[in-house]
């Protein structure tokens, strides 16, 4: 069997989503949720999945219910992420709750959730399904534990890297090792390949983020797509900031804490360049990078373990590359 690459797993994931009839009465209901599955973005998790299966054998055809239940779950948490961020916008266009509502983008969130674990269960006869969804619930558990951990981030002065780093692993790193691993139930893989690829994807995951943090600070804005530092004007907590107050002292720890009192008015361009500046010297921007290796680096070593040729671990690799030195 061929092995796919990832713009022909996309293609076919593609493919699938054009054959689902998301848009049925009631409406008002479904509507919202053909909107924001239809809205665009990378499409990543889906494809994971696909590989997954690819990974041991089998036609990636055979998860393509798991890879839309992930997508399905994926946009439901953004939905319900965008409502209590009161985000206006998502992927450039309006969120749901914006254009349909408070009271439907609760309800259509809660309606994908469903839809996720009836695309789940038509698996059944590829996989064991009380598996597959025991890797559902773990992982829908740890997204839901790291949103908890963010907004309560927002809150605290006191939040240190390891925690961060939790953090990220649940909220982002947890969905893509899921996807994965599902991918990798349905091709067959044995439990200890299983926990390999889950392993692989939470470090991509990880340093993913980490990549994250660097290009919304250091990254350049007419390849990011929009004007760097963000963060620091939203006062997120990040690996560079966790990472500087880890390694300022206390007069450049205080100057970093007096920045980002939102009781302090600064100007944007004057706190993102202060800020800049102690990262920078602190070498902020160096230590995220080696960060990022190291995950990445331990992440090839999982993917290294498991017994596949090394072929069909290629597509994954191509997209671990490009994940990590993306500047978008």
């Amino acid at each position: 069997m061929p092995v796919k690459s990832s713009e022909e797993l996309l293609m076919l994931f593609f493919q699938y989503l054009e054959q689902q009839k998301f848009e049925k009465p009631p409406y008002s209901l479904y509507e919202p949720m053909a909107y924001i599955m239809r809205l665009g973005g990378k499409r990543l998790r889906p494809v994971l999945a696909l590989m997954g299966c690819q990974l041991f054998g089998q036609p990636p055809d055979k998860a393509l219910p798991a890879a839309m239940a992930v997508e399905i779950f994926h946009n439901f948490s953004l939905v319900h992420d965008d409502i209590m961020d009161q985000a206006p916008l998502r992927r450039g266009q309006p969120t749901v709750h914006s254009r349909y509502g408070l009271s439907t983008g609760i309800l259509c969130g809660d309606v994908m959730l469903i839809e996720a674990y009836e695309y789940l269960s038509q698996c059944y006869d590829r996989a064991p399904l009380i598996l597959l969804l025991k890797v559902f619930n773990r992982m829908a558990i740890e997204v839901c534990e790291g949103q908890a951990a963010d907004m309560d981030f927002e809150q605290r002065s006191d939040v240190t890297l390891p925690e961060y780093m939790l953090m990220i692993e649940q909220k982002t790193a947890a969905l893509i090792g899921a996807a994965l691993q599902l991918g990798a139930i349905i091709g067959g893989a044995s439990e200890k390949d299983r926990q390999h690829i889950n392993l692989f994807g939470r470090m991509i995951g990880q340093a993913f983020q980490v990549q994250d943090d660097l290009l919304d600070t250091f990254g350049a804005p007419e390849t990011f797509g929009k004007k760097t530092g963000g963060d620091i004007v939203q006062n997120k907590k990040t690996f560079l900031l966790l990472k500087a107050l880890e390694l300022a002292d206390a007069s450049t720890r205080k100057q970093i804490e007096t920045y980002y009192r939102p009781e302090v008015a600064c100007a944007e361009e004057e706190k993102i360049e202060a800020i800049k500046s102690i990262f920078l010297r602190l070498g902020i921007e160096e230590a995220a990078r080696k960060a990022k290796e190291e995950l990445q680096e331990k992440a090839l070593q999982h993917l290294a373990a498991i017994a596949a040729p090394d072929e069909r671990k290629e597509p994954l690799l191509a997209m671990a590359d490009m994940l990590l030195h993306r500047s978008t």
